[in-house]
């Protein structure tokens, strides 16, 4: 079970970082647009919209490279201690990647939860 939950982490991290891709291109996107629409009308730029995106999309990168290196660290584990660093980095990308790196965060959070039960006893 401990390596089926370090395997389902990896893809849930491989995941997760696309959609942090993802996230970080709708926030350059964002910021272009708010920047035609100000050059348009001739008012200032707001640019706290593309600047909340763009944190998502850095944090989810953090952590779905966190969920990924646990969960190649976990296959091979004799402790549960990478299942719980897996657990917390899945639990920080629900937190504060975004909505697109939350939904593959959930099955790296899976993954956690199995890699900690196949792990021996510490």
């Amino acid at each position: 079970m401990q390596k089926a939950g370090g395997i389902i982490a990896l893809i849930a991290g491989i995941f997760g970082f696309i959609a942090a891709i993802f996230t970080l291109m709708a926030g350059g996107l964002t910021a272009g647009l708010e920047e035609v629409s100000a050059s348009l009308d001739g008012v200032a730029v707001d640019n706290s919209a593309s600047d909340a995106i763009a944190t998502f999309g850095a944090l989810g990168v953090l952590f779905s490279f966190l969920t990924i290196v646990f969960g190649a660290l976990a296959m091979g584990a004799k402790t549960k201690l990478m299942g719980y660093l897996l657990i917390g980095s899945s639990v920080g990308g629900i937190l504060t990647g975004g909505t697109l790196v939350a939904v593959c965060m959930v099955l790296a959070l899976i993954g956690g939860v199995l890699a900690t039960i196949g792990a021996g006893k510490t």
